[in-house]
């Protein structure tokens, strides 16, 4: 079966699943997207490894992960979505050590935050994505900067009758502050590990440079 590379479009809370995020993964040869509902925990570990700059006082389990096969010159190749059943995805991890390659079994959360830290690839199969694959929903206003990425406001994400808002700020409260509050509370919020709201900020000082 044809493999399909994915790189991940964004991260944002669930307005409809509480607690839940919604990871969004894009074909890297394409306009298709495909959403992974995913935990909170999940969600600021990924979070935290794509925003380069937030540095934890302590690793999580991810880092934990990574720094144990470091430690033992296990290195993760790439990460492979393999199969979709009643809505939920399973992922396998492809590591290799003394050029010996194993397939570990992972949740696909856990499996794209390792990927993240060993900049491997993310796949999955054409299958999946032409079944699970969709396009996301532009407002009007939004389809005049579709070519910048940084741009896009995502209205919400259509998939089986099921809407999922991606709203970084649903309050507002951080467009009120300058860049030197954000940072601040950028900071704050890290040594806190309030990654989930270190996130948001970071999004927010993205749109303003």
């Amino acid at each position: 079966m044809s493999l399909v590379r994915l790189k991940i479009k964004g991260i944002s809370y669930s307005q409809t699943q509480n607690g839940a995020y919604a990871l969004i993964l894009n074909e890297v040869e394409g306009d298709r997207k495909l959403p992974i509902v995913i935990g909170a925990f999940e969600a600021q570990s990924i979070a935290i490894a794509l925003e380069k700059e937030i540095k934890p006082p302590r690793p999580l389990t991810h880092d934990l992960f990574k720094n144990f096969a470091d430690r033992f010159d296990i290195v993760v190749k790439q990460v492979i979505i393999h199969k979709l059943v009643d809505g939920v995805f399973y992922s396998s991890i492809i590591c290799e050590r003394d050029k010996i390659e194993e397939i570990i079994d992972a949740r696909t959360s856990d499996a794209i935050a390792l990927a993240l830290r060993f900049n491997a690839p993310i796949f999955t199969y054409k299958t999946i994505l032409d079944k699970a694959g969709i396009f996301l929903k532009f407002s009007a206003k939004d389809k005049e900067k579709e070519d910048s990425d940084d741009s896009i406001m995502v209205d919400e994400i259509l998939q089986e009758g099921e809407t999922v808002e991606i709203d970084s700020d649903p309050t507002g409260a951080y467009k009120e502050l300058n860049i030197e509050e954000l940072h601040k509370e950028l900071e704050k919020a890290v040594a806190n590990e309030d990654y989930e709201k270190a996130a948001k900020l970071r999004d927010e000082i993205s749109k303003r440079n």
